[in-house]
């Protein structure tokens, strides 16, 4: 199950967004001891996401996006995402 989540979440949001760019860090490690933290178990993601599909959406919008399509990660042990969704337009700027 090691990196099940990881490939998991990088072929849903490849699928359903088209990322221009899809950085996932696994930052679980990072969360030892704290709730929802398993040893030895990817349960803490950082990920940033530049789609298009996020063109007119709020950062509310593109993060309920988001965390819709990983539904079942979170339903088999994934416990936090941290999310930067951006469209093109505004990664350009940064």
């Amino acid at each position: 199950m090691s990196d099940s989540i990881e490939s998991s979440i990088r072929n849903k949001l490849g699928n359903a967004l088209s990322p221009l760019l899809l950085e996932i860090a696994d930052e679980s490690a990072e969360h030892a001891g704290h709730t929802g933290s398993r040893p030895g178990e990817q349960t803490h993601f950082r990920l940033k996401i530049v789609s298009a599909h996020f063109e007119g959406l709020s950062r509310v919008a593109r993060q309920r996006l988001v965390y819709g399509l990983l539904d079942d990660e979170f339903a088999k042990g994934l416990h936090a995402v941290t999310l930067q969704t951006l469209a093109p337009a505004e990664a350009s700027k940064k």
